[in-house]
This record gives C-alpha cells, structure tokens and sequence, in this order.
C-alpha cells in the first residue's frame, strides 16, 4: 500500500509541477507584445504533425538532395534562405486549422483545446531558417519544431502527443500507423484548386473501411468477393467494427466540434467532415452507420457510392483533406483536384484497382 501511495504522490507532484510550469510559461507569453497566439497545452490539443515537405513545396530542394548529396542541399537552403518556400499539399489543411482555432477562441478565449501544429522533419539545424522565414512570410501559426538531422522523426511523434502525422514519406507513414499513430502519406493535386477550398470552414474526407474502421470486411470482399461480403454485413450489421488508424482522429474532430454545438453553432460550425465509401448503402451501409453511432461519433455527410468513382463527388465536397487506403482513389482523386492522403494501411495494400500486386520473393 506504501508503494501505491508513493508513486500516487510522484505523480501529483509531477502534476502540480506541469501546472506551475505552464502557467510561468503563459505569463511569460502574456507579456511578450506580440499579435501571434500561444502554443496550448499539448495534452488538450489536437496535435497535428506535418513534414517540411507536406508543408512547403520543396520538389527542387529534394532534387539536389538526391542528386547531389546532403551537404549542397544543405548550403542551398542557407544560401537561400530569405526566399520563402511555395506552399505545398498540407498548407491550406494547415490554414484551415489555424481559421478553426480563431473561432474556438472567440468563443472561449481561455480554452487549451485548440489545434497544435508541429513542424516534424528530419532536416538539419541549418535548414531551419528558412523553414521559419517561410512560416513567418506566411503568418503560420506554428511554434513548435522537431528537426532531426537525417534521422527519422517517427520515434518523436508520442513525445510530441500527435493526434495525426502527414508526410511525403510512405516509410515513415507506415512506421507511425505501426505505432498506433493516425498518419498518411500527401499527394498535391494535378489541377490548382486551391483557390477554392473553403477559407471559412475545415473540411475533412474520409474513405471507411481501413481508414476508419478496420479492413476486416475489405478481407472479405477481396478473397470471397461482393456476394459474401453483403451476406457477412448483413450477419453482422449490430457489431461494430473494429477501429481503423484513423478513427482516433475523427474523435479528435468530433469533440472539437461538441464545443461549437455547446454555443448553439452547429449550423456554423467551422469543422464539418464526409465519408465517402464505395459500399452500397442497402446492402452494407447500415453497420458503418450504426459502427459510428457505437462509437459515439457523427459524421455530417454520408456518401455511399456503390463502386463508382470518388473522384467527381470529392470534387464538389472540396475538402482540404481526402483519406483513402488504396492508391487508385487517390490517383482518381488527384486527377480532379482534390489533396488526397494515401493511407497504407490493411490489405488494399495488396491490390491495386481489384488486382493483386504481385508481391516480390522473400530472400531465403
């Protein structure tokens, strides 16, 4: 019983040590003269981690890196680093982030529960001038760095409390879902859109199965084909599937949307999300449906589409953000505009437009 009480009290005074930390830090901030708003607590944030690739457009920059090895990219970088970098694939998902945390903090003005960006990249020290010009020239809101200097930031992302990760690397993206980490990988769109995407309200795609929920009826539709798969949802339309590597991060969406509802702005909320799923809604959209209502989640708009394509319906939604597990929606996708996200996850992974890949031979 000592020992419970002893580690009861280290972590009280852990607790009370954190509060007395934060709170000098937000005195601090307070008497700083400055317009930019202060970093929330990182464990009531949503904590989103973008590489400086999603981030910012750096294509070139990746050339000489290849090419030429890290030590020219590095000088590059330095010799130009009062050029901001163009935005790329992530930036007005971040833009659109930054418009929600302004309204959440019109209405409560003392709130921790905001959007955190970090910027989590394995580029070096050096590199990080001109990556914070540019967040400057763009007036980000994102104070929080995690430069790597080559190696991989992945083991950093519970440090740093992420609630989702978005990066150009496939290799890493599926190491953080390894880890239990929401994550995906960015595809800028083929045609510019930008300008259109909604300056007023975050809009957030995503595909169902192995995106939210997890690929367990996707198995079946691949190995025992559609019929089956009807009879399998039909079976088992009251038991919820089983989470997918995104689901943590519509819960996340969903309570900061319970606090718009909380001051009567549901009809102005500046957070609205969409599934977009190829199942038919007769024959298997009922346990989707009654998965989210277990969960305790809404999504605001359903879209079942019985197999035909993603692409034109996306882009009407025009949403910052499409999250798909296989590779040919997000192709389709792209083709017409939208930012779509790969996730890697399940055994889509294996097929590619209904296909199986063939897999290389293992070395013995």
């Amino acid at each position: 019983m000592s020992e419970i009480n002893l580690n009861e009290s280290a972590s009280t005074e852990d607790s009370v040590e954190e509060e007395t930390d934060w709170a000098a830090a937000k005195a601090f901030f307070d008497n700083l003269k400055t317009n930019k708003p202060r970093p929330p607590k990182p464990r009531f944030a949503v904590t989103i981690a973008v590489s400086s690739r999603t981030l910012f457009n750096m294509v070139a920059e990746r050339k000489i890196y290849e090419e030429e090895g890290v030590e020219k990219y590095v000088v590059y970088q330095v010799e130009h680093e009062s050029e901001p970098l163009k935005p790329g694939a992530a930036f007005p998902f971040v833009k659109a982030l930054m418009t929600v945390n302004a309204r959440l903090r019109e209405l409560y003005p003392d709130s921790e529960e905001l959007f955190d960006i970090v910027l989590m990249t394995n580029n070096h020290a050096q590199v990080g001038v001109r990556l914070i010009n540019s967040i400057n020239h763009y007036d980000l809101t994102i104070e929080r760095f995690c430069m790597t200097g080559g190696k991989s930031p992945i083991g950093y992302l519970k440090a740093y409390m992420t609630n989702l990760y978005l990066s150009k690397d496939s290799e890493k993206v599926t190491e953080a879902i390894e880890e239990g980490i929401a994550a995906a990988t960015m595809f800028m769109a083929q045609t510019e859109t930008v300008k259109e995407l909604s300056h007023t309200q975050l809009r957030v795609a995503f595909d169902g199965d192995a995106v939210l929920f997890s690929d367990e009826s996707e198995i079946i539709v691949k190995k025992e084909g559609l019929d089956s798969f009807f009879e399998h949802e039909k079976k088992f339309e009251n038991k919820p599937l089983a989470q997918g590597p995104l689901k943590c991060f519509l819960e996340a969406l969903g309570k900061l949307q319970r606090k718009f509802y909380a001051k009567n702005e549901r009809m102005n909320c500046p957070i609205r999300t969409f599934l977009v799923t190829a199942r038919s809604a007769a024959s298997s959209g009922a346990r989707v449906l009654k998965t989210l209502r277990s969960w305790g989640l809404e999504i605001d708009e359903a879209l079942f589409l019985a197999g035909a394509p993603k692409g034109p319906l996306l882009q009407k939604i025009k949403p910052h953000i499409y999250f798909d597990d296989q590779m040919f929606h997000i192709e389709g996708a792209n083709e017409m505009g939208t930012i779509s996200a790969h996730v890697p996850y399940g055994i889509g992974q294996k097929y590619h437009k209904g296909k199986l890949i063939e897999q290389p031979e293992k070395k013995k």
